[in-house]
């Protein structure tokens, strides 16, 4: 598929995706949601690609938010299926069994906090800022920010962001452990991608499960997510991977996963 809204550029073993309408501070359009949608699903069957870094066109946003243009035609029916449609989509990236690292440059407001959450990691040049500022246009969250943010600081300073719309700047956001690190914004991209690399140097399969763990775990009690955890430790026990990295270890060298 050829993207209208996207740079997909594929460096192997890492996907780079940018959402690219600076003219509109890649506001998060039908279209974009759409493209993003399918682009996940691509990156996720192709089997060469081990981690996607996302991150927005130009040094003003990583995504300003939702098209407002799109949301003031909306009814009650086009507007649940937009929720939907936006929900669907940063799940495809939450749940592909692939890392995947927001690179946040500058605004992420609205929408655009919505997608970094579903990002596995976010880092952000010290200019980005969030926000979930919805209430203020007579509007709430769509794309699960009532249900991310308190997941991400709790509940109380999720209830202040979402009832008030402010803003907070890249050094709040990581005392409030909304991003990991804060880096200049001309470090971004490499910072991205060394951490990246890092991520995709452990065995890949137990990158996979670990991720699925902790998202399953989080939807139920300690005692089922302990299960989780027993089983993946239980799956892990039957790979190359695990005889490898274990052997490495012992030998004092370093390993060399296969993701088998």
């Amino acid at each position: 598929m050829t993207y209208q809204t996207l740079l997909l550029d594929i460096r192997l073993p890492i996907a780079f995706l940018t959402i690219n309408r600076p003219d509109k501070l890649n506001a998060l359009s039908d279209q974009v949601v759409a493209e993003l949608h399918h682009a996940a699903r691509a990156v996720k069957q192709d089997p060469s690609v081990r981690g996607v870094i996302l991150t927005g066109a130009g040094p003003k946003a990583f995504v300003a938010g939702a098209d407002i243009g799109d949301l003031a035609r909306q009814g009650v029916l086009d507007g649940r299926e937009r929720a939907i449609a936006g929900q669907a989509m940063l799940r495809a990236f939450e749940t592909m069994g692939k890392p995947v690292l927001a690179a946040v440059n500058g605004f992420a407001l609205g929408g655009g906090c919505e997608l970094a959450m579903a990002c596995h990691i976010r880092i952000a040049s010290d200019n980005a800022r969030f926000g979930q500022p919805e209430v203020g246009l007579g509007i709430t969250p769509g794309y699960g920010g009532t249900q991310r943010l308190p997941r991400i600081v709790g509940k109380g300073n999720a209830l202040f962001l979402l009832l008030t719309g402010e803003q907070v700047g890249a050094q709040e956001a990581l005392r409030l452990g909304l991003v990991s690190k804060v880096v200049p914004p001309d470090q971004l991209a490499a910072e991205a991608e060394k951490l990246m690399r890092t991520i995709l140097g452990k065995a890949p399969l137990a990158v996979a499960l670990t991720i699925e763990a902790v998202d399953r775990g989080l939807e139920t009690t300690l005692e089922e997510g302990l299960r989780l955890e027993a089983d993946a430790f239980a799956l892990v026990a039957s790979t190359d991977d695990m005889r490898e990295g274990l052997s490495a270890f012992l030998e004092k060298r370093p390993p060399r996963f296969q993701g088998r």
